[in-house]
């Protein structure tokens, strides 16, 4: 039967025996492991480990770096809501080069995304809004970089924008890149 305590060494000894595969003698020596203990690793073989993760007891001392650890917990926070973010754009029928410009998002796993989706969405050139709905989201556009002193949008701008208007993503998309090339001339 499998323990906790050994998976955890299972973990290590796998990670530390890859280290001795790539000759990567520095990440072993940050976790304690000299000469003679790489030597052992080296004799370890996949059934020796097997039975490690039956063992209750365990040869690790284990500490946290809180240095590295909030930092991370920080980064994993934001790209959970920046992929939050990713998916609603997506569910509200954003292009595809909209969200390949803002996230880097690849054909691939944008097809996939939107195939995951209940509903069916768009495709092709959007609906472009009546003339007085298109006013006011140039209005509220122009608020918007005008406060930024330059014309960089972000997702949630967009989404913004689609709330306060009603304009369809694309629609938005399609219209604040025109807008912005007119502007930078």
């Amino acid at each position: 039967m499998n323990t906790k305590e050994g998976r955890l060494v299972c973990a290590v000894l796998m990670y530390a025996m890859r280290c001795v595969a790539e000759g990567d003698v520095r990440s072993l020596r940050r976790i304690q492991f000299g000469e003679k203990e790489v030597e052992a690793l080296r004799d370890l073989q996949m059934l020796d480990l097997s039975r490690v993760e039956s063992m209750k007891a365990h040869c690790l001392s284990v500490s946290l770096n809180r240095q590295v650890f909030w930092p991370m917990i920080d980064l994993l926070k934001r790209e959970r809501k920046n992929d939050e973010l990713l998916n609603e754009l997506i569910e509200k029928d954003a292009p595809f080069d909209m969200l390949h410009d803002l996230f880097g998002l690849s054909t691939r796993e944008y097809a996939a995304r939107r195939h995951h989706l209940p509903i069916n969405l768009g495709k092709g050139r959007p609906q472009l809004p009546e003339r007085e709905v298109e006013d006011e989201l140039y209005a509220a556009w122009r608020k918007l970089v005008d406060g930024r002193g330059n014309f960089d949008l972000n997702g949630s701008d967009y989404l913004d924008l689609h709330t306060q208007t009603g304009v369809t993503i694309r629609a938005i998309w399609s219209l604040v890149s025109k807008w912005t090339q007119e502007e930078s001339r």
